[in-house]
């Protein structure tokens, strides 16, 4: 009778445990209705069959629980297992989490497409009173256009007031540039004889520019008249 009670308890966990795992793979299909970008107004056909099965699932796993339940009672034997207790306390929590999952996921569905309803209202009845209402139609672009306007210019003004920045910047650079050439003018200046080699070097520069144009000048006067 024993070896019968847990042949029975054996089954009808591994019948809970493959419940378990069903009511999982159609969670998580259910919960993908509530985050579509377009929720349609009313439930598809396979949002339907996928609730339904669920319930069916639930059902299903709160019979079989109710059967260890009395198996376990029943037998003295199991009920003296502490090991099939706990797999008992498991299926039991487990099942009451699926239960307020899908309470939930029905719950955020609801509120989705109740909401995108309520956008989809709203909507046609702005395009109801625009077409009742030329005038305020045109109006309502006139404004709406004006609103890009004021966005292009915000991105303009935006855009000139970086190329002002960077101007001051390159001015503010130039202008610390200038000021440490004319510091190191002034302490070249300030050594001894510098002024005196400063002053060679240019006329030797000129007179080398003298003699490089002189001799320019020679080669083309000579090549003009060998033409």
């Amino acid at each position: 009778m024993a070896t019968t009670a847990g042949q029975g308890w054996t089954q009808l966990r591994q019948q809970a445990r493959a419940l378990e795992t069903q009511t999982e793979t159609y969670l998580h299909t259910y919960s993908q209705f509530s985050s579509q970008s377009n929720i349609p107004p009313k439930p598809t056909e396979e949002e339907r069959s996928t609730e339904a099965k669920l319930q069916e699932l639930l059902e299903k796993r709160d019979n079989v629980i109710f059967q260890l339940t009395r198996l376990l009672d029943s037998e003295p034997t199991l009920s003296s297992s502490s090991l099939k207790q706990n797999n008992l306390s498991l299926l039991r929590d487990k099942f009451a989490d699926h239960r307020r999952d899908l309470s939930r996921l029905r719950s955020t569905l609801q509120r989705a497409r109740d909401r995108a309803n309520l956008l989809g209202s709203v909507r046609e009845d702005i395009s109801a009173y625009r077409a009742a209402n030329p005038a305020a139609a045109e109006a309502d672009y006139m404004l709406d256009e004006r609103g890009r306007i004021d966005n292009s210019i915000g991105v303009a003004d935006g855009v000139l007031s970086q190329a002002y920045a960077v101007q001051d910047s390159f001015l503010a650079q130039r202008e610390t540039l200038a000021s440490i050439n004319r510091r190191i003018t002034h302490a070249a200046s300030q050594v001894p004889g510098i002024n005196t080699l400063i002053g060679r070097i240019s006329t030797k520069k000129k007179r080398d520019g003298i003699i490089m144009g002189g001799f320019i000048a020679f080669c083309f006067l000579v090549f003009w008249f060998m033409m």
